[in-house]
């Protein structure tokens, strides 16, 4: 893109993103049931994301997938089940500080920043999982792991920059770099490409792709509706319909024809490019 310098992905978060081995798996969702006004949006959910894997969770609108990842970012609390952490639990741990151990990104959490906020400030907004700079006290070294998240998503020369005078797809790399700052046990994306065009889906692609390939970065659970978002590297999937998992496991074995189908109710054909990618459209 641009007026941005990228660096290797790879020695950048081998520099911001310490292996921190700890035997708890890192998000555990548990037969999680949410119901609002009577209405029930998630039945019965279980999801174990394990260090190392790379998650996808796709449904079609209004199958729960927001509901669920905010859930799982300790932003709602479910009607039934557990949440864990690292295994600490919502409701048991001070959720303040075990959200800091989450890295979050959605378009509801993004439109909640001031447009003056500069591209730095907002990444170290996570070290306290606050949206204000001015809410708390960062130092030099907060600053300078800010610059390197940036760096890593490869817009650190947007450091000064001010949100406003962002593209839609460098902001959501902003944000995508902010999910990093605190070391989290988990990355949790709500839709990241939602608001892009072409080019800068593709390069939210390529971004995620090298997360998922770097053994030292965080697992991650991406939601989305459109296969072809999906990044190379993706290890593992769920089908949600209807506030429910059809399917969970290894992404190979869930995401099918036949699952994808199932998941948005018409028929559909997936197909898997040689180069990793996913497309699917309806059967005639």
């Amino acid at each position: 893109m641009h007026g941005t310098r990228r660096r290797g992905y790879n020695e950048t978060m081998s520099d911001i993103m310490p292996n921190d081995s700890n035997a708890s798996d890192p998000l555990v969702v548990d037969d999680v049931s949410f119901r609002r006004d009577g209405r029930a949006i998630l039945d019965r959910v279980t999801i174990r994301v394990e260090s190392g894997q790379r998650w996808l969770v796709l449904g079609a609108n209004g199958s729960g997938k927001t509901t669920l990842l905010r859930i799982a970012a300790l932003y709602e609390h479910p009607s039934s089940g557990s949440v864990s952490v690292l295994g600490e639990r919502l409701g048991v741990t001070d959720v303040r500080v075990l959200r800091r151990r989450i890295g979050y990104a959605s378009a509801a959490l993004g439109a909640q920043f001031r447009t003056e906020l500069t591209a730095v400030d907002i990444v170290k907004t996570a070290r306290y999982a606050a949206l204000e700079p001015w809410w708390h006290q960062y130092d030099r070294d907060d600053h300078d792991r800010a610059v390197a998240c940036l760096g890593s998503m490869g817009v650190d020369a947007l450091a000064h920059r001010t949100l406003g005078t962002l593209s839609s797809g460098e902001q959501q790399r902003v944000f995508l770099a902010r999910t990093l700052m605190n070391d989290p046990a988990v990355v949790l994306l709500d839709e990241p490409s939602a608001r892009l065009d072409l080019g800068g889906r593709e390069q939210l692609v390529v971004a995620l792709q090298h997360m998922a390939a770097d053994p030292t970065a965080p697992p991650f659970v991406l939601v989305t509706h459109h296969v072809d978002e999906v990044p190379p590297g993706v290890t593992h999937a769920a089908l949600l319909r209807d506030g429910r998992i059809l399917q969970s496991g290894v992404i190979d074995d869930v995401l099918t024809s036949e699952g994808l189908s199932e998941c948005f109710g018409l028929p559909l054909e997936l197909d898997r490019r040689p180069d990793g990618r996913l497309t699917a459209w309806g059967r005639r």
